[in-house]
Protein backbone atom coordinates (compact mmCIF):
# COMPACT_ATOMS: atom_id res chain seq x y z
CA UNK A 1 0.00 0.00 0.00
CA UNK A 2 2.99 1.99 -0.32
CA UNK A 3 2.20 3.53 -3.06
CA UNK A 4 -1.48 4.11 -2.26
CA UNK A 5 -0.46 5.72 0.80
CA UNK A 6 1.40 8.84 -1.10
CA UNK A 7 -1.71 9.38 -3.21
CA UNK A 8 -4.60 8.81 -0.40
CA UNK A 9 -2.52 11.22 1.50
CA UNK A 10 -1.65 14.04 -1.22
CA UNK A 11 -5.67 13.89 -1.62
CA UNK A 12 -6.32 14.46 1.67
CA UNK A 13 -3.80 17.38 2.15
CA UNK A 14 -4.94 19.32 -0.90
CA UNK A 15 -8.51 18.22 -0.89
CA UNK A 16 -10.36 21.75 -0.63
CA UNK A 17 -7.72 23.08 -4.04
CA UNK A 18 -8.88 20.27 -5.74
CA UNK A 19 -12.67 20.87 -5.38
CA UNK A 20 -12.44 24.27 -6.27
CA UNK A 21 -10.64 23.65 -9.03
CA UNK A 22 -13.67 21.40 -10.58
CA UNK A 23 -17.32 21.10 -10.35
CA UNK A 24 -19.91 19.66 -8.04
CA UNK A 25 -20.66 16.71 -10.09
CA UNK A 26 -17.50 15.68 -9.88
CA UNK A 27 -16.68 16.50 -6.06
CA UNK A 28 -19.68 14.28 -4.93
CA UNK A 29 -17.72 11.00 -5.99
CA UNK A 30 -14.63 11.65 -4.40
CA UNK A 31 -15.36 10.37 -0.92
CA UNK A 32 -16.63 7.04 -2.35
CA UNK A 33 -13.37 6.81 -4.64
CA UNK A 34 -10.99 7.32 -1.95
CA UNK A 35 -12.98 4.42 0.35
CA UNK A 36 -12.27 2.33 -3.05
CA UNK A 37 -8.77 3.13 -3.18
CA UNK A 38 -7.90 2.69 0.63
CA UNK A 39 -9.72 -1.34 0.15
CA UNK A 40 -8.60 -2.13 -2.87
CA UNK A 41 -5.09 -0.06 -3.87
CA UNK A 42 -4.32 -0.09 -7.36
CA UNK A 43 -3.76 -2.69 -9.90
CA UNK A 44 -0.47 -4.86 -9.99
CA UNK A 45 1.07 -7.83 -11.19
CA UNK A 46 -0.42 -10.22 -8.56
CA UNK A 47 -3.96 -9.89 -10.16
CA UNK A 48 -4.85 -12.07 -13.40
CA UNK A 49 -5.91 -9.35 -14.94
CA UNK A 50 -2.83 -7.28 -14.65
CA UNK A 51 -0.39 -10.15 -14.99
CA UNK A 52 1.83 -8.30 -17.96
CA UNK A 53 1.58 -5.05 -16.98
CA UNK A 54 2.38 -3.57 -13.11
CA UNK A 55 0.75 -0.63 -13.48
CA UNK A 56 0.89 -0.14 -9.74
CA UNK A 57 4.98 0.83 -10.14
CA UNK A 58 3.86 3.47 -12.85
CA UNK A 59 2.79 5.68 -9.63
CA UNK A 60 5.82 5.07 -7.67
CA UNK A 61 7.72 8.55 -9.15
CA UNK A 62 7.29 11.62 -7.45
CA UNK A 63 4.68 12.92 -10.11
CA UNK A 64 3.89 16.29 -10.71
CA UNK A 65 0.14 17.31 -9.56
CA UNK A 66 -1.53 20.34 -11.71
CA UNK A 67 -3.86 20.59 -8.54
CA UNK A 68 -4.13 23.98 -8.40
CA UNK A 69 -5.05 24.79 -11.82
CA UNK A 70 -1.46 27.01 -12.96
CA UNK A 71 -1.77 28.12 -16.69
CA UNK A 72 0.18 25.92 -18.58
CA UNK A 73 0.24 27.67 -22.01
CA UNK A 74 0.17 26.08 -25.16
CA UNK A 75 -0.05 27.99 -28.37
CA UNK A 76 -2.34 25.55 -29.88
CA UNK A 77 -2.53 27.06 -33.77
CA UNK A 78 1.45 26.85 -33.27
CA UNK A 79 1.56 23.67 -31.42
CA UNK A 80 -0.82 21.62 -33.06
CA UNK A 81 0.29 20.56 -36.82
CA UNK A 82 -1.23 17.15 -37.22
CA UNK A 83 -4.69 16.77 -39.72
CA UNK A 84 -6.34 14.43 -41.58
CA UNK A 85 -6.48 15.36 -44.99
CA UNK A 86 -10.01 15.28 -46.97
CA UNK A 87 -11.37 15.27 -43.40
CA UNK A 88 -13.34 18.23 -42.48
CA UNK A 89 -13.98 17.94 -38.15
CA UNK A 90 -14.86 20.32 -35.63
CA UNK A 91 -11.95 20.54 -33.50
CA UNK A 92 -11.28 20.57 -29.70
CA UNK A 93 -8.07 20.29 -27.84
CA UNK A 94 -7.24 18.98 -23.86
CA UNK A 95 -4.23 20.59 -22.96
CA UNK A 96 -2.99 17.78 -20.34
CA UNK A 97 -6.85 18.04 -19.07
CA UNK A 98 -8.26 21.38 -19.51
CA UNK A 99 -10.36 21.67 -22.28
CA UNK A 100 -9.90 24.00 -25.18
CA UNK A 101 -11.28 25.08 -28.54
CA UNK A 102 -10.01 25.72 -31.84
CA UNK A 103 -10.73 29.10 -33.53
CA UNK A 104 -12.95 26.89 -36.23
CA UNK A 105 -14.79 25.01 -33.62
CA UNK A 106 -15.54 28.19 -31.75
CA UNK A 107 -17.54 29.79 -34.66
CA UNK A 108 -19.19 27.10 -35.63
CA UNK A 109 -22.22 26.18 -34.66
CA UNK A 110 -23.78 23.20 -32.94
CA UNK A 111 -27.14 22.19 -33.47
CA UNK A 112 -30.60 22.74 -30.66
CA UNK A 113 -29.31 21.10 -27.83
CA UNK A 114 -26.04 19.51 -28.35
CA UNK A 115 -23.22 20.42 -25.64
CA UNK A 116 -19.56 19.43 -26.56
CA UNK A 117 -17.27 21.36 -24.11
CA UNK A 118 -15.25 21.18 -20.67
CA UNK A 119 -16.98 18.60 -18.42
CA UNK A 120 -16.42 21.15 -15.38
CA UNK A 121 -18.66 23.45 -17.48
CA UNK A 122 -21.21 21.21 -18.44
CA UNK A 123 -21.67 20.66 -14.69
CA UNK A 124 -22.70 23.81 -13.65
CA UNK A 125 -24.75 24.23 -17.13
CA UNK A 126 -26.33 20.82 -17.26
CA UNK A 127 -26.17 19.54 -13.77
CA UNK A 128 -28.96 16.73 -14.30
CA UNK A 129 -27.58 15.12 -17.30
CA UNK A 130 -24.06 15.14 -15.48
CA UNK A 131 -25.00 13.82 -12.29
CA UNK A 132 -27.50 11.10 -13.61
CA UNK A 133 -24.21 9.71 -16.06
CA UNK A 134 -20.73 10.95 -14.49
CA UNK A 135 -19.43 7.71 -12.36
CA UNK A 136 -21.98 5.55 -13.02
CA UNK A 137 -20.20 3.32 -15.58
CA UNK A 138 -16.75 3.63 -14.35
CA UNK A 139 -16.58 0.51 -11.69
CA UNK A 140 -14.34 2.16 -9.06
CA UNK A 141 -14.47 -1.44 -6.78
CA UNK A 142 -12.63 -3.44 -9.10
CA UNK A 143 -9.12 -3.73 -9.79
CA UNK A 144 -8.41 -0.58 -12.07
CA UNK A 145 -7.33 3.49 -11.99
CA UNK A 146 -11.04 4.77 -11.79
CA UNK A 147 -10.81 5.28 -7.95
CA UNK A 148 -7.31 7.28 -7.92
CA UNK A 149 -9.10 9.54 -11.41
CA UNK A 150 -12.29 9.72 -9.89
CA UNK A 151 -10.27 11.22 -7.00
CA UNK A 152 -7.94 13.66 -9.26
CA UNK A 153 -9.86 14.21 -12.05
CA UNK A 154 -10.90 18.33 -12.43
CA UNK A 155 -11.99 18.41 -15.92
CA UNK A 156 -12.33 16.99 -19.36
CA UNK A 157 -14.86 16.30 -21.83
CA UNK A 158 -18.62 16.57 -22.02
CA UNK A 159 -20.77 15.58 -25.34
CA UNK A 160 -24.52 15.47 -25.31
CA UNK A 161 -26.52 14.95 -28.52
CA UNK A 162 -30.08 14.39 -27.81
CA UNK A 163 -32.78 12.54 -29.02
CA UNK A 164 -32.54 12.29 -32.46
CA UNK A 165 -29.62 14.75 -33.73
CA UNK A 166 -27.22 13.45 -36.15
CA UNK A 167 -23.56 14.94 -36.11
CA UNK A 168 -22.80 15.63 -39.50
CA UNK A 169 -19.13 16.41 -38.84
CA UNK A 170 -17.04 13.99 -37.04
CA UNK A 171 -15.40 15.48 -33.88
CA UNK A 172 -11.71 15.91 -33.25
CA UNK A 173 -10.21 15.83 -29.78
CA UNK A 174 -6.31 16.27 -29.09
CA UNK A 175 -4.91 15.84 -25.90
CA UNK A 176 -1.24 17.50 -25.98
CA UNK A 177 1.00 16.36 -23.20
CA UNK A 178 3.07 19.64 -22.40
CA UNK A 179 4.87 20.75 -19.21
CA UNK A 180 7.97 21.68 -17.80
CA UNK A 181 8.44 19.01 -15.19
CA UNK A 182 7.35 15.14 -15.19
CA UNK A 183 3.54 15.64 -14.80
CA UNK A 184 0.61 13.09 -13.81
CA UNK A 185 -2.59 13.90 -15.86
CA UNK A 186 -5.83 12.56 -14.84
CA UNK A 187 -8.50 13.00 -17.45
CA UNK A 188 -11.99 12.25 -18.28
CA UNK A 189 -14.57 11.98 -20.91
CA UNK A 190 -18.31 12.12 -20.46
CA UNK A 191 -20.07 10.84 -23.70
CA UNK A 192 -24.21 10.58 -23.90
CA UNK A 193 -26.21 10.12 -26.76
CA UNK A 194 -29.69 10.29 -27.06
CA UNK A 195 -32.27 8.24 -28.92
CA UNK A 196 -31.37 7.62 -32.46
CA UNK A 197 -28.71 10.64 -31.83
CA UNK A 198 -25.39 9.88 -34.19
CA UNK A 199 -21.67 10.97 -33.42
CA UNK A 200 -18.32 9.92 -34.84
CA UNK A 201 -15.36 11.11 -32.46
CA UNK A 202 -12.06 10.61 -33.31
CA UNK A 203 -9.21 10.96 -29.90
CA UNK A 204 -5.60 11.52 -30.43
CA UNK A 205 -3.17 11.51 -27.90
CA UNK A 206 0.07 13.21 -28.45
CA UNK A 207 3.25 14.82 -26.32
CA UNK A 208 4.65 18.17 -26.84
CA UNK A 209 7.25 17.74 -24.49
CA UNK A 210 10.25 15.21 -23.78
CA UNK A 211 9.48 14.89 -20.24
CA UNK A 212 7.99 11.85 -18.56
CA UNK A 213 4.16 11.57 -18.41
CA UNK A 214 1.13 9.23 -16.56
CA UNK A 215 -1.90 9.86 -18.03
CA UNK A 216 -4.65 8.04 -16.49
CA UNK A 217 -7.88 8.13 -17.92
CA UNK A 218 -11.14 7.28 -17.70
CA UNK A 219 -14.10 7.22 -21.22
CA UNK A 220 -17.61 6.70 -20.38
CA UNK A 221 -19.84 6.35 -23.57
CA UNK A 222 -23.87 5.80 -23.43
CA UNK A 223 -25.68 4.75 -26.66
CA UNK A 224 -29.52 5.48 -26.24
CA UNK A 225 -31.81 3.09 -28.42
CA UNK A 226 -31.26 3.15 -31.87
CA UNK A 227 -28.18 5.36 -31.53
CA UNK A 228 -24.86 5.52 -33.67
CA UNK A 229 -21.60 6.21 -31.90
CA UNK A 230 -18.51 5.64 -34.06
CA UNK A 231 -15.22 6.31 -31.61
CA UNK A 232 -11.55 6.24 -32.67
CA UNK A 233 -8.49 6.90 -30.34
CA UNK A 234 -5.04 7.18 -31.81
CA UNK A 235 -2.10 7.33 -29.48
CA UNK A 236 1.43 8.76 -30.87
CA UNK A 237 3.06 10.06 -28.25
CA UNK A 238 6.87 8.71 -26.69
CA UNK A 239 8.47 6.07 -25.14
CA UNK A 240 8.64 8.00 -21.91
CA UNK A 241 4.52 8.29 -21.87
CA UNK A 242 3.07 6.04 -19.58
CA UNK A 243 -0.83 5.18 -20.26
CA UNK A 244 -3.67 3.97 -18.36
CA UNK A 245 -6.95 4.08 -19.65
CA UNK A 246 -10.46 2.76 -19.02
CA UNK A 247 -13.22 2.56 -22.00
CA UNK A 248 -16.92 1.89 -20.41
CA UNK A 249 -19.48 1.23 -23.48
CA UNK A 250 -23.47 1.13 -22.20
CA UNK A 251 -25.38 0.29 -25.05
CA UNK A 252 -29.26 0.18 -25.44
CA UNK A 253 -31.63 -1.60 -27.84
CA UNK A 254 -30.74 -1.09 -31.48
CA UNK A 255 -27.47 0.94 -31.03
CA UNK A 256 -24.81 0.40 -33.05
CA UNK A 257 -20.86 1.28 -31.18
CA UNK A 258 -17.50 0.91 -33.86
CA UNK A 259 -14.70 1.59 -31.52
CA UNK A 260 -11.07 1.03 -32.60
CA UNK A 261 -8.38 1.45 -30.61
CA UNK A 262 -4.55 2.73 -32.79
CA UNK A 263 -1.00 2.57 -30.61
CA UNK A 264 1.33 3.88 -33.67
CA UNK A 265 4.19 5.06 -30.58
CA UNK A 266 4.32 5.26 -27.19
CA UNK A 267 6.00 4.30 -23.92
CA UNK A 268 3.83 1.71 -21.67
CA UNK A 269 -0.13 1.66 -22.70
CA UNK A 270 -2.44 -0.32 -20.76
CA UNK A 271 -6.10 -0.32 -22.75
CA UNK A 272 -9.22 -1.77 -20.42
CA UNK A 273 -12.96 -1.66 -22.36
CA UNK A 274 -15.92 -2.32 -21.04
CA UNK A 275 -18.95 -2.99 -22.90
CA UNK A 276 -22.33 -3.43 -21.81
CA UNK A 277 -25.34 -5.06 -23.71
CA UNK A 278 -28.49 -3.65 -21.82
CA UNK A 279 -30.68 -3.54 -24.82
CA UNK A 280 -31.34 -6.25 -27.65
CA UNK A 281 -30.65 -5.98 -30.90
CA UNK A 282 -27.12 -3.94 -30.56
CA UNK A 283 -24.07 -4.62 -32.48
CA UNK A 284 -20.80 -3.55 -31.22
CA UNK A 285 -17.46 -3.62 -33.69
CA UNK A 286 -14.31 -3.49 -31.48
CA UNK A 287 -11.08 -3.24 -33.01
CA UNK A 288 -6.85 -2.87 -32.27
CA UNK A 289 -3.53 -2.01 -33.88
CA UNK A 290 -0.52 -2.02 -31.70
CA UNK A 291 2.65 -1.54 -33.99
CA UNK A 292 5.47 -1.32 -31.30
CA UNK A 293 9.29 -1.86 -31.33
CA UNK A 294 12.32 -1.03 -29.10
CA UNK A 295 10.91 -1.10 -24.89
CA UNK A 296 7.68 -0.31 -25.89
CA UNK A 297 4.57 -2.41 -24.48
CA UNK A 298 0.86 -2.63 -25.05
CA UNK A 299 -1.70 -4.14 -23.08
CA UNK A 300 -5.49 -4.50 -24.55
CA UNK A 301 -7.73 -5.53 -22.35
CA UNK A 302 -11.58 -6.56 -23.48
CA UNK A 303 -14.62 -7.32 -21.54
CA UNK A 304 -18.21 -8.15 -23.52
CA UNK A 305 -21.09 -8.44 -21.22
CA UNK A 306 -24.05 -10.08 -23.12
CA UNK A 307 -26.93 -9.39 -20.90
CA UNK A 308 -29.43 -9.58 -22.92
CA UNK A 309 -30.52 -11.62 -26.26
CA UNK A 310 -30.43 -10.73 -30.16
CA UNK A 311 -27.18 -8.79 -29.78
CA UNK A 312 -23.53 -9.13 -32.15
CA UNK A 313 -20.16 -8.42 -31.00
CA UNK A 314 -17.05 -8.32 -33.46
CA UNK A 315 -13.31 -8.30 -31.77
CA UNK A 316 -10.26 -8.29 -33.86
CA UNK A 317 -7.28 -7.14 -32.67
CA UNK A 318 -3.13 -7.29 -34.31
CA UNK A 319 0.12 -6.42 -32.87
CA UNK A 320 3.27 -6.11 -34.70
CA UNK A 321 6.10 -6.41 -32.53
CA UNK A 322 10.18 -5.63 -33.29
CA UNK A 323 13.35 -5.79 -31.16
CA UNK A 324 12.24 -6.15 -27.37
CA UNK A 325 8.81 -4.87 -27.36
CA UNK A 326 6.03 -6.77 -25.81
CA UNK A 327 2.48 -7.10 -25.91
CA UNK A 328 -0.57 -8.44 -24.26
CA UNK A 329 -4.09 -9.25 -25.23
CA UNK A 330 -6.45 -10.51 -22.65
CA UNK A 331 -10.30 -10.63 -23.82
CA UNK A 332 -13.35 -12.05 -22.55
CA UNK A 333 -16.81 -12.27 -23.66
CA UNK A 334 -19.67 -13.41 -21.03
CA UNK A 335 -23.17 -14.29 -22.36
CA UNK A 336 -25.63 -14.71 -19.77
CA UNK A 337 -28.60 -16.60 -18.79
CA UNK A 338 -31.40 -15.42 -21.25
CA UNK A 339 -29.23 -14.11 -23.80
CA UNK A 340 -29.91 -16.03 -26.56
CA UNK A 341 -29.27 -15.70 -29.87
CA UNK A 342 -25.97 -13.96 -29.17
CA UNK A 343 -23.07 -13.51 -31.82
CA UNK A 344 -19.71 -12.92 -30.98
CA UNK A 345 -16.83 -13.39 -32.81
CA UNK A 346 -13.16 -12.36 -31.25
CA UNK A 347 -9.82 -12.99 -32.99
CA UNK A 348 -6.23 -11.64 -31.63
CA UNK A 349 -3.50 -12.17 -34.67
CA UNK A 350 0.23 -11.43 -33.56
CA UNK A 351 3.76 -11.18 -35.30
CA UNK A 352 6.55 -10.80 -33.45
CA UNK A 353 9.69 -9.54 -35.56
CA UNK A 354 12.66 -10.58 -33.36
CA UNK A 355 13.24 -13.69 -30.89
CA UNK A 356 13.39 -10.88 -28.03
CA UNK A 357 10.00 -9.71 -28.43
CA UNK A 358 7.08 -11.66 -26.59
CA UNK A 359 3.18 -11.49 -26.76
CA UNK A 360 0.60 -12.94 -24.11
CA UNK A 361 -2.58 -13.63 -25.29
CA UNK A 362 -5.64 -15.12 -22.87
CA UNK A 363 -9.09 -15.40 -25.13
CA UNK A 364 -11.68 -16.72 -23.11
CA UNK A 365 -15.93 -17.00 -23.82
CA UNK A 366 -17.97 -17.47 -20.91
CA UNK A 367 -21.63 -18.84 -21.91
CA UNK A 368 -24.90 -19.77 -20.17
CA UNK A 369 -27.08 -20.04 -22.86
CA UNK A 370 -27.39 -22.44 -25.58
CA UNK A 371 -29.23 -20.94 -28.92
CA UNK A 372 -25.83 -18.75 -29.54
CA UNK A 373 -23.04 -18.60 -31.83
CA UNK A 374 -19.60 -17.69 -30.09
CA UNK A 375 -15.72 -18.08 -31.29
CA UNK A 376 -12.98 -17.29 -30.44
CA UNK A 377 -9.00 -17.42 -31.61
CA UNK A 378 -5.70 -16.52 -31.43
CA UNK A 379 -2.22 -16.82 -32.92
CA UNK A 380 1.21 -15.54 -32.48
CA UNK A 381 3.57 -15.68 -35.18
CA UNK A 382 6.33 -14.40 -37.70
CA UNK A 383 5.99 -13.22 -41.08
CA UNK A 384 5.01 -15.30 -44.35
CA UNK A 385 8.21 -16.96 -45.19
CA UNK A 386 6.39 -18.14 -48.43
CA UNK A 387 5.22 -14.89 -49.13
CA UNK A 388 8.61 -13.48 -48.44
CA UNK A 389 10.40 -15.56 -50.90
CA UNK A 390 7.70 -14.83 -53.65
CA UNK A 391 8.21 -11.48 -53.19
CA UNK A 392 11.95 -11.58 -53.12
CA UNK A 393 11.61 -14.04 -56.30
CA UNK A 394 10.32 -10.88 -58.24
CA UNK A 395 12.33 -8.33 -57.55
CA UNK A 396 11.26 -6.98 -54.17
CA UNK A 397 14.26 -5.93 -51.64
CA UNK A 398 13.77 -7.49 -48.28
CA UNK A 399 12.90 -4.66 -46.28
CA UNK A 400 10.36 -3.45 -48.70
CA UNK A 401 8.90 -6.86 -48.75
CA UNK A 402 8.95 -7.06 -44.80
CA UNK A 403 7.33 -3.34 -44.63
CA UNK A 404 4.69 -4.51 -47.36
CA UNK A 405 3.56 -7.64 -45.61
CA UNK A 406 3.38 -5.86 -42.04
CA UNK A 407 1.14 -3.41 -43.97
CA UNK A 408 -0.84 -5.87 -45.52
CA UNK A 409 -1.41 -7.78 -41.66
CA UNK A 410 -2.52 -4.46 -39.93
CA UNK A 411 -4.80 -3.43 -42.76
CA UNK A 412 -7.46 -6.11 -42.12
CA UNK A 413 -8.14 -3.88 -38.92
CA UNK A 414 -7.85 -0.93 -40.76
CA UNK A 415 -10.30 -1.46 -43.15
CA UNK A 416 -12.79 -1.52 -40.29
CA UNK A 417 -12.39 2.02 -40.33
CA UNK A 418 -15.97 3.76 -41.76
CA UNK A 419 -14.25 7.22 -41.98
CA UNK A 420 -12.26 6.88 -45.30
CA UNK A 421 -10.33 9.83 -44.84
CA UNK A 422 -8.99 8.48 -41.38
CA UNK A 423 -8.68 4.96 -42.88
CA UNK A 424 -6.55 5.91 -46.03
CA UNK A 425 -4.22 8.47 -43.70
CA UNK A 426 -4.00 5.96 -40.98
CA UNK A 427 -2.51 3.13 -43.76
CA UNK A 428 -0.09 6.07 -44.71
CA UNK A 429 0.47 6.49 -40.74
CA UNK A 430 1.34 2.31 -40.13
CA UNK A 431 3.35 2.26 -43.09
CA UNK A 432 5.70 5.24 -41.83
CA UNK A 433 5.71 3.80 -38.40
CA UNK A 434 7.00 0.38 -40.39
CA UNK A 435 9.65 2.42 -42.20
CA UNK A 436 11.11 3.87 -38.76
CA UNK A 437 9.32 7.58 -39.25
CA UNK A 438 7.72 7.95 -36.21
CA UNK A 439 10.57 7.85 -33.67
CA UNK A 440 8.96 10.03 -31.63
CA UNK A 441 5.90 12.82 -31.68
CA UNK A 442 7.47 16.31 -31.74
CA UNK A 443 4.58 17.86 -31.56
CA UNK A 444 2.74 15.90 -34.96
CA UNK A 445 5.63 16.46 -37.07
CA UNK A 446 5.45 12.88 -38.27
CA UNK A 447 2.20 13.80 -39.41
CA UNK A 448 2.49 16.47 -41.63
CA UNK A 449 2.09 16.30 -45.44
Amino acid sequence: MKFEQNYIDIFNQNRALIDQGSAGALNALRDKALDCLERNGLPHKGLEEYLHTDVAHWFEPDWGMNLSRLDMHVDLAQAFRCNVPNLSTLLYFLANDEFALSDTAAKASLPDGVFVGSLRRAAKELPAIVESHYGTLADMDRPGIAAVNTMFAQDGLMIYVPDGVILDKPLQLVTLLHSPVDLMVNRRILIVLGRGAQLRLLLCDHALAANNFLTTQIVEAFAGAGSSLELYDLEETHNANLRVSEFYINQEADSNVEADFVTLHNGQTRNSVFSTFVGRGSNLSLNGIATIDREQHVDNMTFVDHRVSDCTSNELFKYVLDDNASGAFAGKVLVRHGAQHTESQQTNRNICLTRQARMFTQPQLEIYADDVKCSHGATVGQLDEKAMFYMRQRGIPEKEARMMLMQAFVGEVIGHIALEPLHDRLNRLVEKRFRGELSQCEGCRACRE
